[in-house]
């Protein structure tokens, strides 16, 4: 005899009836143990004792369902997924089928079918392996750079970004600074702080923020490169970015880190605003690195001397665009009229470009060959315009932007219908026929009679028989 596989409500069942059987149980008992009436508890006493326990077992186990779907639905279902549906999943082929074939077929039918005919792959099997990338062997060689957007302060300051930078061989934190957003200033003004530190890398590695991509393949100026890449150009530094937050996964998992450990310390340390939370950071690098960082596979550093003054790196970090001189010697800059001083150099500039040069600490200079041009602004228009494209990681400082414009301007006063048309309220009587209200304050006006009876108050004489 071979095994049988039975369930728990099976074995237990057994055991029941085998007690009625020796005399140990009523089958009235059994029924109240079992949860089925005594008729049933019959049925399988007289199963019980032909076929002994394998009888207990549903009759039902290894027979097709009654309500199986035919082998020839199943095969036309297959049949019309390869030549129309072979690349949709097996929801919509479900809908497509009874749309436009008026075969309906259960979505989780249609998957079990399509998995066993090699259709269809579950998730698990379309899951993907990547292979893990080896560290860098030097330090200076490759560093990871990204900005974590997070309530670093919690409820005592307002949510910032982080900017973190890691090198690749030793996961060693290079640089951290708070800023309001990711911007091209912000990460100019921490890549100037870490170059006085340890020099020129090799090569930056970020994720695909406009920052450090173009976008745009079309794009007008810039030969492709954004600020920060020009930047890099000058400085000889190569900047790459990453297919995936998985790819730079060192930083990624550094940011998550420092979220849990740098928020507790800020914590700790009552830190409420960006500038004491910048003051803090170096300590904290120094504790970070020397629990975390290991030991890169070279001993060889990578890092390049800065060999350009403060004067020529300011030049180089800073937003550098042309502007076309007009007529009247006058060009657009971010939504403002500048106009330039008239001189002997400025004089002939009309027709020309001229550089603008926009500094982190809001310095603005127009230069031409080199010479710094004097200038004015005429029009200021600074606001948020209409419609404005604005990204993802900018959007918290927009909107602290428009929120500090809003506040600036005054309250608008609203005005009625008769205000707008100028509308003066007289002082006259009201004209036409009086209405029920004007009745009712006449009446009430009038004095009102004393005592019943005839009045005491004097009455014209009567007048007498006419006289002939």
């Amino acid at each position: 005899m071979g095994w049988l596989m039975m369930s728990d409500r099976d074995v237990r069942r057994v055991e029941v009836l085998a007690e009625i059987e020796s005399g140990q149980l009523k089958v009235s008992d059994a029924s109240g143990i079992l949860g089925l009436s005594e008729r049933q508890v019959w049925r399988l006493l007289d199963r019980y004792r032909c076929d002994g326990g394998g009888g207990i077992v549903h009759r039902g186990r290894g027979r097709p369902s009654n309500h199986q779907i035919s082998k020839g639905v199943r095969e036309l279902a297959l049949e019309l997924v390869r030549l129309h549906y072979h690349d949709f999943g097996p929801t919509l082929a479900a809908e497509k089928l009874a749309e436009r074939h008026g075969l309906t077929v259960s979505r989780e039918t249609l998957r079990h079918w399509m998995a066993e005919a090699g259709l269809w792959r579950t998730k698990a099997q379309r899951r993907q392996f990547h292979r893990p990338r080896l560290r860098r062997q030097c330090l200076g060689e490759l560093v990871q750079i990204d900005g974590s957007e997070h309530r670093w302060f919690e409820d005592r300051g307002p949510p910032c970004t982080l900017l973190v930078f890691v090198d690749d061989a030793t996961g060693r934190l290079m640089a951290l600074r708070f800023v309001v957003s990711e911007s091209t200033f912000s990460y100019f003004e921490i890549l100037a702080a870490y170059l006085r530190d340890h020099g020129r890398p090799l090569a930056f590695y970020s994720d695909k923020h406009t920052v450090f991509r173009v976008a745009r393949k079309d794009a007008k100026g810039g030969q492709g490169m954004t600020q920060f890449g020009r930047a890099l150009a000058e400085l000889g530094i190569e900047i790459l970015c990453a297919n995936s937050s998985q790819a730079k996964g060192r930083v990624e998992r550094a940011n998550r880190t420092l979220q849990d450990r740098l928020v507790k310390e800020l914590r700790l340390a009552g830190i409420d605003s960006l500038e004491a939370g910048n003051a803090l950071l170096p300590g904290f690098m120094a504790q970070f690195n020397e629990r975390f960082a290991v030991a890169p596979a070279s001993a060889d550093d990578m890092h390049r001397p800065l060999t350009i003054d403060d004067g020529r790196l300011q030049d180089i970090l800073c937003v550098r665009e042309r502007r076309y001189v007009g007529r009247q010697l006058t060009l657009s800059y971010e939504r403002q009229r500048v106009m330039l001083v008239e001189n002997e150099v400025t004089r002939g500039l009309a027709g020309q470009y001229v550089d603008s040069y926009a500094f982190a600490d809001g310095r603005l200079e127009f230069r031409w060959q080199g010479c710094a041009l004097p200038y004015t602004i005429f029009d200021k228009n600074q606001r948020v315009m209409q419609a404005e494209i604005v990204e993802n990681k900018r959007l918290s400082e927009v909107l602290a932007y428009v929120k500090q414009m809003q506040d600036a301007m005054p309250a608008p006063t609203v005005k009625s219908i008769s205000e707008r048309n100028h509308y003066e309220k007289r002082g006259g009587k009201r004209r036409g026929r009086p209405g029920a209200a004007d009745k009712h304050a006449a009446a009430k006006a009038k004095p009102a009679n004393v005592g019943v009876g005839r009045s005491t108050a004097p009455t014209a004489p009567l007048p007498g028989p006419p006289q002939h």
